[in-house]
């Protein structure tokens, strides 16, 4: 990775469970050589936690709109995060 560092936590809205996003999102991530973690949440919701080069979080941003087919996202909200991402991209519960 190069060039500046960010690290962002990530809502994702819509039709996201159900439908292998979480897993979907690991694989984007991974192809773009992030870190951080992704989790199913009780209101229906998905949240990721992305870290890595600005481009590359920018890039994956922009791919959670799109998701894996059978996705209906109705929104994507974001804010830069502090958290400490682990050494890879996990799926959590």
């Amino acid at each position: 990775m190069q060039g500046q560092q960010r690290t962002v936590r990530a809502r994702v809205s819509g039709m996201v469970q159900g439908v292998s996003y979480r897993v979907w999102t690991r694989g984007e991530a991974v192809r773009l050589g992030l870190t951080g973690w992704v989790r199913n949440e009780r209101d229906g919701s998905v949240t990721a936690l992305i870290a890595g080069s600005d481009t590359a979080v920018t890039a994956m941003i922009e791919r959670l709109w799109q998701g894996p087919r059978g996705a209906l996202v109705s929104k994507v909200e974001f804010e830069d995060a502090t958290d400490d991402a682990p050494a890879d991209f996990r799926i959590i519960a």
